[in-house]
């Protein structure tokens, strides 16, 4: 291992805060590192924000074409190439992703270190390198901006089938023919509605009396409405108890309002 390498600040992970904060503190003298795991720019730039509302944008196009009738307009039939789409979503993620990436590689005073970070020391960072490399850091002041990942559910089954989440959905090659969503929160809407328009049948299994739990209710009954009318069976007080797989199908038992029922995606 290489001697320790000092810092005035070191700034792990890059994300929404972090990348700022890193390009902030050496504009101010101080000498800075910044340590990203995976790429620049955090969850919202890579897995949340940016790439979700690339995708519903083209979902949105889909449900509009799918309309042009009902506006008076033919526009023949409609298919949705989840290849293109997907594409299109890289694509502008690279474009931000990189744009942050060469921001912060021209500010004097930070060096950009890719790596996985941990502490060895009260101040003290040990980066290892996808290629198995170690460098030591220190700083008197480390910043830890560590970023996001889904919790699994403690559902019966799911360790022994597929399934999706929020950064692996965006990664789908095709349409599913029908997708069975856990939780009615606002990550659950928006995929929702999305893969709906893009044409999958879709079903949503709320264990809350309300979808959007946080939102008023009025609010919550009014954003189910809509889904509903695009056609989305909503389930609410509804609680997945079990998950199997069989002829490559998705099987998920469901205790809905007391009735128990399996359901198939």
């Amino acid at each position: 291992m290489s001697a320790t390498e000092r810092y005035d600040a070191i700034v792990v992970g890059s994300g929404q805060a972090g990348t700022p904060l890193c390009r902030a503190l050496a504009e101010a003298g101080m000498r800075t590192a910044l340590v990203e795991r995976e790429h620049v720019g955090g969850t919202c730039v890579n897995e949340g924000c940016t790439p979700s509302k690339t995708m519903v944008a083209s979902a949105r196009v889909a449900y509009l074409a799918l309309r042009g009738a009902d506006y008076g307009v033919q526009t023949g039939p409609v298919s949705v190439d989840l290849k293109r789409v997907r594409q299109r979503k890289r694509d502008i993620v690279n474009s931000f992703r990189d744009g942050s990436q060469r921001r912060i590689e021209k500010t004097a005073n930070l060096d950009l270190i890719f790596g996985t970070a941990s502490f060895t020391g009260p101040r003290t960072l040990r980066v290892r390198g996808k290629d198995g490399s170690e460098r030591t850091l220190a700083a008197d002041k480390i910043f830890i901006n560590a970023g996001t990942r889904a919790s699994r559910p403690p559902l019966e089954g799911l360790d022994r089938v597929p399934f999706l989440d929020n950064i692996s959905i965006m990664e789908l090659a095709a349409v599913p023919e029908h997708l069975l969503v856990l939780g009615g929160g606002y990550i659950a809407v928006e995929f929702g509605q999305m893969f709906r328009r893009f044409g999958s049948r879709l079903t949503v299994i709320q264990s809350r009396a309300q979808l959007l739990a946080r939102e008023d209710a009025d609010v919550a009954e009014e954003v189910a409405k809509i889904l509903q009318q695009d056609g989305i069976e909503i389930l609410l007080k509804s609680r997945a108890e079990r998950v199997s797989a069989a002829n490559g199908r998705i099987l998920l038992d469901v205790n809905s309002g007391g009735q128990k029922k399996t359901i198939e995606g």
